[in-house]
């Protein structure tokens, strides 16, 4: 097991872990079932980037703003904008947005009808339903799967990482394990120094580290008196991949201070501008699947103040992903998933104690894709006059996750590793009981 390995089974290692278990190594952990021939296959999409909209942000206040259904709906946004799409209007606040509208298509029309965080999260990335007495991985661990650590996965950074903090509502991985749990970094992305956890410690210099690997080899007398035996070389070459992760070139890939000055200005100088910034330098890096888990949308109470700052900051961050990506030639080949696990409220809470809130919304709400060969400038359904309905074209999570891994080259009835043997496959079909809305062909290159 590699360095990545360890980083992935494990999470949120210290550097302290990270060190002790590349010296030690780690027993008992799943390797998962080897993957056949036909599971993957070259895609037009490489990587993801999920824009991970924390608390459910409101498909009327972004990408499907309603001015003639009135005040008690649409709130202060009466004058939707144009974008550089014909026929195509979102928020006002969403300017540089409307600039790069040809790059990513809207969906208009999602739906799964729950109002639980903790349920609707479940569904909305792992494209499962709740209470089957199963716990399913998220679209994120299955990605790790097969273009990560079973499909011949070379790079020391982990392949499926979240900045900066896990989603929280449930197990990513589920029934597959912690082999492919995700690498959440920790600390604080617009700081100054990026402390990441296990690779970055604030206060802590190169030299001192390097001092410190000195002391561990003087004292580590053991190890040399087994000189020549292959369980210790095994282990050398893991405390090699740790420390090239801490001190070599790996690790910098969360430095942005070597960025162009203006570059950054233009992703916005927010944990969420500087978190878009380091995703395009981690798929830059051949990294397979990264999280944006871009929290406070959970806005029950003076939403349209929150909205205020949350939406510029948006506005920068995506924008300027989405441009940056596409500069460099990455946006053909990285899919960028934004949304959240439902929307808000249609119909504005305005008394007491909400002040101007929006509730759950699982109804119908509002996803963006764009890249990996999702074709950009078009809406896919539609909701009602005020936003209450899907009135056209219903989309269900299951429908969005598995269109995305075909754009990555899975195969979406390959099996998935389960610990009691059972036949899962990696997409839901009819017999499993679910309404489906069909794959997204519209967009699908």
């Amino acid at each position: 097991m590699n360095t990545q390995d360890y980083i992935n089974a494990f999470g949120n290692l210290t550097r302290r872990d990270m060190l002790r278990y590349s010296a030690a190594g780690i027993g008992g952990l799943a390797l998962g079932s080897p993957l056949q021939a036909s599971a993957v296959k070259p895609g037009k999409a490489k990587a993801v980037i999920q824009i991970w909209m924390w608390g459910g942000p409101s498909h009327l206040d972004t990408f499907d703003p309603k001015p003639e259904a009135g005040a008690d709906y649409c709130g202060p946004y009466t004058a939707p904008i144009a974008t550089n799409v014909d026929g195509i209007q979102i928020c006002q606040r969403l300017p540089l947005l409307a600039k790069q509208a040809d790059k990513y298509s809207i969906i208009r029309s999602m739906t799964h009808g729950v109002n639980g965080h903790e349920t609707a999260s479940y569904i909305t990335q792992t494209g499962r339903l709740a209470g089957t007495g199963d716990v399913f991985p998220c679209a994120g661990a299955v990605v790790s799967r097969f273009k990560g650590v079973d499909a011949g996965y070379k790079g020391l950074l982990p392949p499926y990482i979240v900045l900066t903090k896990p989603q929280g509502r449930f197990s990513e991985s589920g029934f597959m394990g912690l082999r492919y749990k995700p690498f959440a970094t920790g600390g604080k992305p617009s700081a100054s120094v990026f402390s990441v956890e296990g690779v970055v410690q604030k206060g802590i210099t190169q030299a001192r580290q390097q001092e410190r690997r000195q002391l561990l080899h003087d004292l580590e007398t053991y190890g040399r008196k087994m000189n020549g035996n292959s369980s210790f070389a095994k282990m050398d070459r893991c405390e090699e991949q740790a420390y090239e992760l801490i001190l070599g070139d790996a690790g910098k890939v969360f430095d942005v201070k070597t960025e162009d000055a203006n570059l950054r200005e233009r992703y916005g100088r927010s944990d969420f501008g500087a978190s878009c910034l380091i995703a395009r330098r981690l798929v830059e890096q051949g990294v397979p699947y990264v999280t944006i888990n871009y929290g406070g949308w959970d806005t029950h109470k003076k939403h349209f103040d929150i909205m205020s700052n949350k939406l510029t900051e948006l506005d920068r961050g995506f924008s300027t992903l989405l441009e940056d990506l596409a500069d460099r030639g990455l946006l053909e080949s990285t899919i960028v998933w934004w949304g959240g696990e439902f929307g808000r409220g249609p119909k504005i809470q305005w008394s007491a104690p909400w002040n101007g809130g929006r509730s759950h919304f699982g109804k119908c709400f509002t996803h963006v894709v764009a890249g990996g060969g999702f074709q950009g400038g078009q809406v896919i359904g539609a909701s009602n006059e005020k936003g209450m309905e899907v009135a056209d074209r219903p989309v269900y999570p299951w429908d969005l996750i598995g269109s995305m891994y075909e754009q990555l080259g899975i195969d979406t009835t390959a099996q998935l590793p389960h610990p009691q043997g059972l036949d899962v496959r990696v997409s839901p079909t009819e017999a499993d009981g679910m309404t489906f809305g069909g794959r997204l062909r519209e967009i699908m290159s």
